[in-house]
């Protein structure tokens, strides 16, 4: 049976890109991955993703972008049993499908209503998984979540379309929100920006892009005085890169030789507070 989802303004509908991007991922003979659920949710809706153009390698590049924030999450929640989880902007993701969540733990995922309304739709229920309807722009949204018990934060994608300001303020109310924690997004570096309303795979959202980037991923910490980086995790110099295919592969190496370069593209950054 063919779902119909509701249709998305713009900024909701840049779900499809992290989405699709998963999917066409795990139809690959070696998945970075292996989001099932993601190709399985994409085959059941009435979407037309080869508009979106995404590319084989931007496919594994989004799917790469969210093993690195799975093991972030899933390391934080091995060791703190009874933490809270946050996907912020999760869009129709399911990570906590993809992570063991202990018993005691819970894990939120945030976003607009309607997009929250279609996860009803087509993300199966997950026993200590809730989802939350909110404007991450509004500060009252966090108070629907106990601030008693350490956080995990990640975001996939969702920097690109805030002002650093606004991202910042989001920040703060989180860290102060809780008695400490980790937050994990991927980074856009000002290259990375300027790119992105280039390349076609970013048609989609270049319109709706606000973020200027930065470069340094020390930024973060001018911010707010708890929040401290625990790595840059540049991604071409990550072990997952040996399962591309050949030419992306070692395009990937070459770049992994250079900081610089490395930065310019797929980069993930991991704080603790």
């Amino acid at each position: 049976m063919t779902i119909t989802l509701p249709k998305f303004d713009q900024l909701e509908s840049s779900l499809w890109l992290t989405l699709c991007g998963r999917a066409l991922d795990n139809r690959r003979d070696h998945p970075v991955l292996g989001d099932e659920l993601a190709d399985r949710i994409v085959r059941t809706l009435d979407y037309d993703y080869r508009a979106l153009k995404v590319s084989a390698s931007s496919a594994i590049y989004i799917a790469h972008r969210a093993l690195k924030l799975d093991q972030i999450a899933q390391n934080f929640v091995s060791a703190h049993p009874d933490a809270i989880g946050l996907d912020l902007g999760a869009g129709l993701d399911s990570r906590a499908h993809r992570i063991e969540l202990p018993t005691t733990a819970d894990w939120y995922d945030v976003d607009f209503p309607d997009v929250v309304a279609a996860r009803g739709q087509v993300v199966p229920a997950h026993p200590r998984a809730h989802d939350l309807a909110a404007d991450l722009g509004d500060p009252g949204w966090l108070d629907a979540i106990p601030s008693d018990r350490p956080a995990v934060v990640v975001a996939d994608g969702l920097l690109a379309f805030f002002p650093l300001a606004e991202w910042s303020a989001i920040l703060n109310r989180i860290i102060d929100h809780f008695p400490s924690g980790e937050i994990a997004f991927n980074g856009y570096s000002t290259f990375a920006v300027k790119a992105a309303r280039i390349f076609p795979v970013g048609k989609a959202v270049r319109e709706i892009m606000r973020s200027e980037g930065f470069d340094d991923p020390r930024t973060p910490e001018q911010w707010n005085p708890k929040l401290k980086l625990v790595r840059e995790i540049l991604m071409t110099r990550e072990p997952e890169v040996e399962q591309f295919p050949a030419g992306l592969r070692w395009a990937n190496k070459l770049s992994a030789r250079s900081e610089s370069l490395s930065r310019r593209g797929n980069v993930v950054l991991h704080y603790r507070f």
